[in-house]
């Protein structure tokens, strides 16, 4: 217990550091990347940019955040100690650069391209840069996947890309190795009786599951190939409603499905499908920030460190996204409409 207790003090503390509204929009007002560098010098990110070189990229700068991001998330689960849900969420570094790393040889994209996009930090923090960097100096797609049979999601990945070649469609690698990701977050939840763990990580498995379906649908897959992407399920969305909605006739009629769950208010308006899968993603994502936030309302609770984790995570991505936003001079009220942020 007392590593919870100290480790959920840390996630307050964290909290207490995180970025405002106001931050972010100081932030995406930047006219380019040097004021944009010198804005963000101010934060608690001040550090973890030191070592970014000019000319700066929004590639460059997004690296060097997700490099801090990952000494955060190690200090956090260092301080709890052994816990099955935090090292799932850890992978997600690792997972991130393989997915990068495979579809950078599915475009031909050279070596050092591809090394640009990377941040080892979280590998080596556990060891693992051999894994990555064999993928990375594989000549191709076929070599890049031979290299990683042997890591424990191997099959998976041969799946994935077997189901590319199929349909030539690079978004396959995304959803398998999440899939890879939500699998080993599925198994640590079914070993926790924790009702607010439950809950809070029970919705992150919810949005895989969902999401695989209705992007599965999307894409015309067969419904045993959108069966082979689904990982365990949870009392919230149990197996019959996603084999209703892998039954239904359309898109649409797969999210109408959601009409008697705790999801039904996410359910898009809209017609054109593309938009309504993109809607709905956006819907849950915020739903799954707000109950982030609430897991702080529980002093010394376990869902607290995983809030933090989660929430660290938004922050980043809110902070790449508004790097890529000034670099391509996109309006601020644009960028501001798409971050992952409390409602005004």
């Amino acid at each position: 217990m007392g590593k919870n207790v100290y480790a959920s003090v840390k996630s307050y503390s964290q909290r207490g550091k995180l970025l405002s509204r106001a931050d972010f929009q100081t932030l995406a007002e930047s006219r380019d990347l040097d004021e944009f560098m010198t804005r963000i010098k101010n934060t608690i990110y001040g550090d973890s940019i030191n070592d970014v070189q000019k000319p700066y990229t929004s590639q460059g700068i997004e690296s060097a955040f997700r490099g801090h991001l990952a000494d955060v998330h190690y200090s956090i689960a260092k301080t709890a100690g052994d816990s099955d849900i935090l090292d799932a969420y850890y992978m997600k570094f690792i997972i991130s650069n393989l997915k990068l790393i495979l579809k950078g040889k599915v475009l031909g994209k050279s070596q050092e391209e591809i090394e640009n996009h990377i941040n080892l930090r979280a590998e080596e923090l556990v060891k693992q840069r051999d894994i990555i960097i064999k993928s990375l100096v594989a000549k191709d797609l076929e070599e890049a996947v031979a290299s990683l049979n042997s890591v424990q999601f191997g099959d998976e990945i041969a799946k994935a890309a077997t189901l590319y070649n199929e349909t030539k469609n690079i978004q396959v690698f995304d959803t398998y190795f999440d899939k890879i990701l939500y699998q080993q977050l599925g198994r640590a939840l079914k070993n926790t009786r924790d009702r607010d763990v439950i809950k809070i990580v029970g919705m992150d498995v919810d949005f895989y599951n969902l999401l695989s379906v209705i992007r599965g649908k999307f894409w015309g897959l067969e419904e045993s190939q959108i069966q082979d992407l689904i990982v365990t399920q949870t009392p919230t969305v149990p197996r019959e409603l996603l084999g209703r909605m892998m039954a239904a006739g359309s898109v649409r009629d797969a999210l109408n499905e959601l009409a008697t769950t705790k999801y039904k208010d996410m359910i898009p308006q809209m017609e054109n499908e593309l938009d309504a899968v993109a809607e709905f993603e956006r819907a849950f994502e915020m739903s799954i920030y707000h109950s982030s936030a609430r897991a702080f309302t529980k002093m010394f609770s376990f869902a607290t460190i995983i809030g933090i984790t989660k929430l660290t995570g938004f922050e980043v991505r809110n902070l790449a996204a508004i790097a890529y936003a000034v670099e391509q001079k996109i309006p601020t009220e644009t960028t501001m409409s798409k971050l992952i942020l409390e409602e005004e």
